[in-house]
């Protein structure tokens, strides 16, 4: 897959248009038909996307994530994408539905086939929608493909019900919701040592400031080393400040500093808690290992 963040012209695409965050359930169904179509009528598909949530232009602030940028774009290459475009939203934010349409999409890219979500807005004001882009298929000659609503237990999948399920802790909905299970990834660094004095070694990261919050607690978790579990939080029984994640990986005593861990989540255990002492935190760690099954 290449990325470009700049526009080029790059006919005879197969379009899925979107910003993707998360790239879960429902938004795989639109790269997916993207993808389809271009095996389908032997040509290339793309992604075109923004470098940043619309968000960030509006209200000044970008919202937490579901994913960092890279993880975002590797989720998208998975699916067989051939180009992926990061274009800056504030180029093109001013323009009518019919500007971008015609100026952006019909201009560079001479769609063969454009596919959206059920809900897909676009241009000044949210002008377009999925009645526009059907309203203009004979006009530029493009197969128009608006995906239905994925839902689970009756809730529409979105990236909004997601972010609400992880910052609550509900971290089984929120991966049913994906399609795979929400994860971070980082460096291993030193931390302060303390877990081997009480038979827990642990891999430390820095939460990725970007993306969205989990409750401080202690969850059940895989990694590329083995199967774990991690407290995030700022370890009150130690007087810690600054929020870490620290990952035990069981029945595994490697030294692994400085390389890469990625961390999957599987549930959240408990809440995280100040204990009375470091030896009573090493009694209720082993109580947490027998909930990881």
């Amino acid at each position: 897959m290449e990325i470009f963040h700049e526009l080029n012209h790059n006919p005879n695409l197969s379009l899925a248009l979107g910003y993707f965050d998360g790239v879960h359930i429902g938004h795989q169904a639109v790269i997916k038909n993207a993808v389809d179509f271009a095996k389908k009528n032997n040509c290339n598909s793309a992604v075109i996307t923004f470098s940043d949530h619309p968000f960030c232009y509006f209200k000044g602030v970008c919202p937490k994530y579901i994913l960092t940028k890279k993880d975002r774009e590797n989720k998208i290459k998975e699916l067989g994408i051939d180009f992926l475009y990061e274009i800056d939203f504030a180029n093109i934010a001013n323009l009518s539905a019919d500007e971008y349409l015609k100026n952006i999409l019909i201009e560079y890219f001479s769609p063969l086939s454009i596919s959206t979500g059920w809900n897909h807005n676009f241009g000044k004001n949210k002008s377009g929608n999925i009645e526009f882009l059907k309203s203009n298929t004979k006009i530029y000659n493009y197969k128009y493909f608006a995906l239905p609503a994925e839902k689970l237990e009756n809730k529409i999948i979105s990236s909004t019900e997601i972010r609400n399920y992880l910052a609550s802790g509900d971290i089984n909905s929120a991966n049913q919701m994906l399609g795979y299970k929400f994860s971070i990834n980082g460096k291993i660094t030193k931390g302060n040592q303390i877990g081997r004095t009480i038979g827990f070694k642990t891999a430390n990261i820095d939460y990725p400031n970007e993306l969205i919050t989990l409750p401080y607690g202690v969850y059940s978790v895989n990694t590329n080393f083995g199967k774990g579990i991690a407290n995030f939080g700022t370890r009150p029984t130690i007087n810690g400040e600054k929020p870490l994640i620290e990952v035990h990986i069981l029945n595994f005593d490697k030294d692994i500093y400085g390389q890469n861990i990625n961390i999957e989540f599987n549930k959240m255990i408990r809440q995280e808690q100040k204990f009375k002492s470091l030896n009573a935190l090493k009694e209720q760690i082993k109580k947490d290992i027998d909930c990881i099954n």
